[in-house]
């Protein structure tokens, strides 16, 4: 991948490095973040070690995703740190369709979605300390073209990606795309303005989905987004929530995600 062609693109004020391969973006971060200048952008070709929300593996193959870590030193309360990631999740959709001419729907509250499949997972992961944040980590992995081979089995039916056939800049652009994007809206925060596209791309309202939380699974009717992209939804009982964390899906609670 090209360094400099993405930081004309984007038109800099991040420190950039390019690594052919390591085991997790967000990892390496936060291994260095103690040395690092914020901001600080790690892009990998591949990752042995890609990791999503929950623990969940995130294949990672070479020359065909963006796999991009952005280290933040954000003045933030510990409270708004979440809205890094539906920040994160607009700059990608919007570069996505800038560059691609894609529609993107977003899944409450970190994957993107193209012709119904996933595309992109997004993971922010943070440090806080006595006087609060002390770092963020901002992980986006994204399946800009179809792996060499295909999709492992177990990825073959919901794993998809921006463009059907390889292009030579096409991850370079939509770095580019992305980190602009993102870090004009950085300093609008807490400010919650970038929170009308995400609701106008937000999945599965109207629908029963299945919310998966620490404490238990239960069935819920998806009524929208908040303006800090909470996910609304009703209770069989027909009682109404904003939920902040947790996820949905639309299969069965218990089975596969």
């Amino acid at each position: 991948m090209n360094r400099d062609a993405i930081l004309a693109a984007a038109g800099g004020g991040f420190a950039l490095e390019i690594v052919d391969r390591c085991a997790s973006t967000n990892d390496a971060l936060k291994a260095g973040a103690a040395g690092l200048a914020a901001p600080f952008v790690l892009i990998a070709d591949r990752q042995t070690g890609g990791r999503g929300r929950l623990g969940r593996g995130f294949y990672s193959p070479g020359g065909t995703g963006l796999y991009m870590s952005l280290l933040l030193r954000p003045r933030l309360d510990t409270a708004d740190l979440p809205l890094l990631t539906p920040a994160a999740a607009v700059a990608v959709a919007g570069a996505a369709e800038e560059l691609f001419g894609v529609e993107t729907g977003i899944k409450w509250v970190n994957d993107l979605y193209v012709r119904g499949k996933k595309v992109c997972g997004i993971l922010t992961e943070s440090a806080i300390g006595p006087g609060g944040p002390e770092y963020a980590v901002v992980g986006i992995g994204v399946n800009v073209c179809p792996p060499e081979g295909g999709w492992p089995e177990e990825l073959a039916g919901v794993a998809g990606s921006l463009l059907d056939r390889w292009e030579p800049d096409a991850r370079e652009r939509l770095a580019a795309g992305i980190l602009r994007r993102f870090f004009a809206l950085l300093p609008e925060l807490p400010g919650t303005g970038f929170s009308r596209e995400y609701r106008r791309r937000l999945l599965y309202v109207g629908e029963k989905v299945t919310v998966i939380r620490p404490d238990g699974a239960g069935e819920a009717l998806v009524l929208g987004a908040d303006s800090r992209c909470g996910l609304r939804v009703r209770r069989p009982d027909g009682t109404e929530e904003t939920l902040t964390d947790g996820e949905i899906t639309l299969r069965p609670a218990g089975g596969a995600l």
